[in-house]
């Protein structure tokens, strides 16, 4: 008897540790957002991230297996962030661009975008008149539009609007609602989002290619842009999806 408890004791040892060694080994991420672009990502009055990503990439995290957590941080640091390990992934609305891709690997697209130009719900303004005529327009810093819009600007003779770069699409809405600048350029998801809280018009297009929203990993973290790619399929396949869209998407 002296012999028989220790190696039951020590057998239940080993079943802990074998368990408790799967628990700690499930992968945990950290997801960076940018706090301040609904519908896709944005702190909620609670004070908890919330939108389309969060919730999207908390489904895809319980369906593969694995542990994320959301750190919101200013747009155009984030890539440097995900390149010095700081966060994981970066599910928050991400343009797939040429010039991203070099930096970064994308998942499988998820979303379409247009870029539209909003303007005051009182303002006469057309595309052409900001395009052409010199007024102030603001635009996200960090974003391919802005850089877009400023290279163009160099480029036309005839466009010579006063860009003036924002570190959200929000702030830019309330210097265009306090009169500060004209116009302001966004995607078309967050113009609609800002129209249906906001005295705002949505002009239209102004010429910037449609673009595809994507999830970034850095580039060896393949491991993790697999699971990505797996679970996007599976919740594009599932209900659940459509419930997303009904709840975030602007007009649903």
């Amino acid at each position: 008897m002296k012999t028989f408890f220790p190696k039951i004791l020590m057998a239940l040892i080993l079943v802990s540790l074998v368990l408790g060694g799967t628990a700690l080994a499930k992968k945990a991420y950290v997801n960076g957002i940018d706090a301040n672009f609904p519908p896709f990502s944005f702190v909620n009055k609670e004070g908890e991230p919330d939108g389309f990503d969060i919730q999207a990439v908390n489904w895809i995290a319980e369906e593969m297996g694995f542990e994320v957590t959301h750190k919101p941080m200013a747009w155009d640091t984030i890539i440097p962030n995900l390149q010095a390990k700081k966060i994981d992934l970066i599910a928050s609305g991400m343009s797939i661009t040429e010039e991203r891709q070099k930096k970064v690997n994308f998942t499988i697209p998820y979303w379409t975008v247009d870029q539209v130009f909003v303007v005051p719900e009182n303002s006469d303004l057309t595309v052409d008149d900001i395009l052409t005529g010199n007024v102030v327009l603001g635009a996200q810093s960090g974003t391919p539009t802005a850089d877009w819009l400023e290279d163009q600007v160099g480029e036309k003779e005839n466009w010579n609007y006063d860009l003036r770069y924002y570190d959200s699409q929000p702030l830019a809405v309330t210097d265009l609602l306090n009169g500060r600048i004209q116009a302001a350029a966004m995607d078309d998801v967050a113009a609609k989002d800002a129209a249906g809280k906001k005295p705002l018009n949505i002009l239209g297009t102004f010429g910037y290619k449609t673009e595809k929203f994507g999830y970034a990993v850095r580039k060896e973290d393949t491991e993790l842009l697999n699971a990505l790619n797996t679970g996007l399929k599976k919740l594009m396949d599932d209900p659940y999806w459509d419930e997303l869209i009904e709840k975030y998407e602007p007009g649903h």
